[in-house]
């Protein structure tokens, strides 16, 4: 299940500081580093970012394409830490 609370911030801050197409969706379960979408530069960025604005720690052994590349990933490894 898909939360908004967290995946929307997620979307939005990838949608616009990453691909600075800030109208673009990202859905749920759309791969985004496996793609090519997200580059190894960025995820740190968006590692950052989740910590910052979710108040959890990611490990960096956890950005990558395993833990990391859709939302769906994203928001469950943020409610797993809360």
């Amino acid at each position: 299940m898909m939360d908004d609370s967290i995946a929307a911030p997620i979307a939005e801050y990838i949608a616009g500081a990453i691909l600075k197409n800030p109208k673009r969706a990202i859905k749920p379960d759309e791969p985004l580093i496996s793609s090519g979408l997200i580059d190894s530069f960025h995820l740190v960025d968006l590692g950052l970012f989740v910590e910052d604005k979710f108040g959890v720690r990611i490990d960096d052994s956890e950005l990558n394409a395993d833990t990391f590349d859709t939302l769906d990933q994203l928001v469950a490894l943020i409610r797993s830490r809360r």
